[in-house]
């Protein structure tokens, strides 16, 4: 299902490669946890590929008995487990880089480019299913990520098929300011869609420079915290000193306790996760809108 997101996400000059195991055991898992682990790997592994490349996806049943267990740096036990990776034929990695990968804040990534915080939420993903993850890589080769989550002696439950929710849409204007260029295309693409006018910044100081032009229209702001030249903070901060009602919605890798101590989020100022799926996105909005509208009313 997360396929279709993944080929927009990562670009044209890349191949996606998927292979999965058709005998594949159950896991117990929150799926939508899973998407943003799969996506985090899939953007780190466009982005290690800037003239193109493969990835590729597979997943497969697997057995760990005790021998692998004890070879491991941390504490695994033998059992069942269900291995999800994702490789690609990228830059690679030094072995002194591998092991700091999982650091909060740790960025292989040019300043502006990345927040240090992706495979940190993967890891602690995984970890809170109580898998673990492994990654290889070579320079000039390619990485590869493997995560193991443990593989549950069931099936998974039958879910009751509803009936599919229609997603909202509107006619407001909307400003994004967002300096990844494809988390920039999918998003325009999505709320132009359903309706939406849509503005899109590269940086912090063109997100200011459009909303100085477009302030009467403009009914909110889809705005990336870590940007260059200036920060999403430091854009709503300015923002927030001529326009005070003006409706926010901040996207970022970040948890929403260190976004920032003097954000005070409520129905004008609020956050998305990322990578976000763009039904998640379109309901966000609307939400963040509804909410304003109902103040008004």
């Amino acid at each position: 299902n997360l396929t279709k997101m993944v080929r927009r996400v990562i670009g044209e000059n890349i191949i996606l490669d998927v292979r999965d195991d058709l005998e594949l055991g159950t896991i117990h898992a929150d799926t939508g946890q899973v998407e943003q682990v799969l996506m985090n790997l899939c953007v780190n592994a466009r982005d290690a590929m800037p003239d193109g490349g493969t990835i590729t996806i597979k997943t497969k049943n697997v057995q760990i008995d005790k021998v692998f267990s004890k070879e491991q740096d941390e504490n695994i036990p033998p059992g069942c487990y269900i291995c999800l990776s994702t490789s690609d034929t990228g830059c690679g990695m030094h072995e002194k880089t591998c092991k700091n990968i999982f650091d909060p804040f740790f960025t292989t990534k040019e300043v502006g480019k990345g927040t240090g915080l992706g495979l940190a939420t993967v890891y602690g993903i995984v970890k809170q299913h109580e898998g673990f993850i492994q990654v290889q890589s070579e320079v000039d080769k390619g990485t590869t990520f493997s995560i193991y989550l443990p593989r549950v002696d069931r099936t998974a439950a039958r879910v009751i098929v509803e009936e599919k929710k229609i997603v909202p849409s509107g006619t407001e204007t909307i400003l994004i300011a967002e300096d990844d260029r494809m988390v920039c295309r999918l998003s325009e693409t999505v709320l132009k869609r359903s309706g939406y006018t849509v503005l899109t910044a590269a940086d912090g100081k063109e997100a200011w420079e459009l909303f100085q032009k477009h302030a009467d229209d403009i009914s909110l702001i889809l705005l990336d915290v870590i940007m260059p030249k200036l920060s999403g903070l430091a854009v709503f901060e300015r923002v927030r000193e001529v326009h005070p009602d003006i409706l926010v919605l901040f996207s970022s890798g970040y948890s929403i306790d260190t976004v920032h101590a003097g954000v005070v989020f409520n129905d004008r100022t609020q956050m998305i996760q990322k990578p976000y799926h763009p039904d998640a996105l379109l309901r966000k909005v609307r939400q963040v809108l509804d909410s304003s509208e109902k103040d008004h009313g």
